[in-house]
Formats: C-alpha cells, sequence, structure tokens
C-alpha cells in the first residue's frame, strides 16, 4: 500500500513537490504504480507457496474431501508459475495467465466446502463440544 500512496502524495499537488516539473511527478508516480503490481506479484509466490501445507493438512484430514487438497497443490503450482513467469519471463506472462487462471480457480471448491459444509464434522453441532 505504501507505493500507492507514494504515486497519491506524488500526484496530489503539496507545496513541497514545486522543485519537480510535472513530467517528473508523473513519471514517479508511475513508477510506484509499476512498483506495486511487481509486490503483487511477489506476494503471489507466497500464496502459491502457502496453498501446498494447507493442502497437506486437507489430504491428511478425515472430513474434508482428498480432492480438495490435490486442487489445492494445483492452484498453488499455478500462482507459482504465473509469478515465475511474470518475473523471469514477461513476454510470455499471458500465454502461461491464460491457463493458470483455471488452475488457480482450484482454491474456490475449498472456500465454498468451509462455507457450506463447515469447518466441524458432522458429529460436532457447537464448538469446543
Amino acid at each position: 500500500m505504501l507505493n500507492e500512496i507514494a504515486a497519491l502524495i506524488l500526484v496530489s499537488g503539496a507545496d513541497y513537490l514545486s522543485v519537480f516539473e510535472r513530467s517528473q511527478l508523473d513519471a514517479l508516480a508511475f513508477l510506484f504504480v509499476r512498483l506495486h503490481d511487481e509486490g503483487i506479484i511477489i506476494a503471489a509466490i507466497f500464496w502459491g507457496l502457502w496453498l501446498f501445507p494447507f493442502g497437506i493438512l486437507i489430504i491428511r484430514s478425515s472430513f474434508i474431501p482428498r480432492l480438495l487438497g490435490i486442487l489445492l497443490f494445483i492452484a498453488g503450482s499455478a500462482h507459482v508459475i504465473s509469478s515465475f513467469t511474470s518475473l523471469l519471463l514477461p513476454p510470455y506472462e499471458h500465454v502461461v495467465d491464460q491457463f493458470a487462471m483455471v488452475l488457480k480457480m482450484g482454491e474456490m471448491p475449498t472456500v465454498f466446502w468451509f462455507i457450506i459444509k463447515g469447518l466441524w464434522p458432522s458429529g460436532i453441532t457447537e464448538r469446543g463440544k
């Protein structure tokens, strides 16, 4: 968020920024917006990596369908591959993202399962009992 705030400050027209020309301020604001985008790509690597231990926990659980854990592994792999492609091979980013977007949707069944079925096994009706 700091990069977005910096971009907003640069285009705010504050008096202390009068030493810069308008084109310089616009270029700096654009730089901060681009840095924010790159930060999201780096964060997506960690979003994908955390899905691997979560998927292992689901596969080992006795009350959550194992298929959801497998889908989390697929979604995690898609996040990591997509992020590394964006960072290391930008010309191929759009090609990889077309496939990765579909694979990233593997997270959604887990979310819906937790919303609809809930976290507690069928024999437990209240938390702590």
